[in-house]
């Protein structure tokens, strides 16, 4: 329902049904969106540390001092981009890891969405500039694991676990399982990308990344039979 009328000043306004308006990003909302956007764009061509807080509020239009109300320092607004991007594209947290499945075929469900997530073109250009600045800014490094790559880790970690519990798998430390497995997975195409090598990121290829990476982890990790 809509009403409109006007305020004190003689200026049109519109009343929005509240329950309309609750599904709709507030202003506040949208305007951080376009500063973390601006953050982004600015990020991965310039590099963390060439990249101005007074240009990203440029970008967007409005004073440094609009920016810092969102965002107290440039590294809270690297995390808020880290996460947008995270949140975006990793469907590695969406996938179902049951802890009684059969262990290849949860390997390739997970290993299919690890590659298909760290391969999109804002997660390798996410890993250049973490990679780029980490000497100088190692807190980024330390972000951006915490917020990606130890989340999907995690999860992979308490599924081997329950595996090596019930025999599937032979005994061990299963967050030691979980980074070779996801290391071996990375270790072909992923490379490729972030070098800047084209031709290897097609699905032939990724695929036999992931088969080589089960392959090599059941002989490592696989219960004597």
């Amino acid at each position: 329902m809509r009403s409109s009328g006007e305020d004190v000043h003689g200026s049109a306004f519109v009343v929005v049904n509240p329950a309309i308006a609750a599904k709709q990003p507030d202003g506040r909302a949208l305007r951080r969106q376009a500063f973390v956007d601006a953050a982004r764009d600015a990020f991965f061509a310039d590099g963390y540390g060439q990249t101005a807080m007074s240009a990203i509020a440029s970008a967007v239009g409005g004073s440094k001092t609009t920016l810092w109300s969102y965002f107290p320092s440039k590294q809270d607004l690297f995390a808020a981009v880290v996460d947008d991007i995270v949140d975006q594209y990793s469907s590695v947290w969406m996938i179902e890891l049951d802890p009684a499945g059969p262990i290849e075929p949860t390997l390739r469900r997970f290993a299919t969405a690890m590659m298909a997530t760290i391969l999109s073109e804002s997660i390798v250009a996410l890993h250049r500039v973490v990679m780029g600045e980490a000497q100088r800014f190692p807190e980024l490094g330390a972000m951006f694991y915490e917020r990606g790559p130890q989340r999907g880790r995690a999860r992979l970690a308490t599924y081997i676990g329950a595996a090596m519990d019930d025999g599937r798998l032979r005994p061990g430390d299963p967050m030691v399982a979980a980074r070779q497995f996801a290391s071996m997975c990375k270790s072909g195409c992923f490379q490729e990308m972030l070098l800047g090598i084209e031709g290897f990121r097609n699905p032939g290829s990724v695929a036999q990344d992931i088969d080589d990476a089960i392959d090599s982890f059941m002989r490592a990790w696989g219960a004597p039979r």
